[in-house]
């Protein structure tokens, strides 16, 4: 029971900022400034923009469900890294007239990811200290 509150309710944090990203963001309603910044993306046919907001979403999703799944928590902190750094780099390189507070986007997402970096590492620990190494 001691688990629940050093690991599982951060993952739980963690995956509940990947799922609204993902299905209500991206997927379902989707949101108009979200849009609006794939729409700015260089060479993006308009065709592509829904489908790639769906296939975006439906990624953050499954990356929300990794966090939560226990498996490789290193490697699930390095990929949301990337992805947290890459679609911010993406947004406020292409779309940041959409982003009405470019700083306040940057430090939500400095504290989002020392959240993801807290996760991964008190798992693995956890995973440790069960005597079953994983990266």
């Amino acid at each position: 029971m001691a688990d629940l509150g050093r690991t599982r309710w951060p993952a739980v944090a963690v995956a509940s900022m990947w799922w609204y990203e993902g299905f209500w963001c991206k997927v379902l309603p989707g949101r108009a400034d979200q849009r609006a910044i794939v729409e700015g993306l260089p060479l993006l046919p308009t065709g592509a923009v829904t489908p790639l907001l769906v296939v975006l979403g439906l990624a953050e999703v499954a990356l929300g469900t990794w966090v939560l799944l226990d498996r490789r928590p290193h490697a699930a902190a390095v990929v949301q890294t990337l992805l947290v750094v890459g679609f911010n780099t993406g947004g406020l390189l292409f779309g940041a007239r959409h982003i009405p507070e470019p700083g306040r986007l940057v430090v939500q997402d400095l504290c989002f990811l020392a959240l993801i970096w807290l996760v991964a590492a008190r798992r693995r620990a956890s995973v440790v200290r069960q005597g079953a190494w994983a990266w």
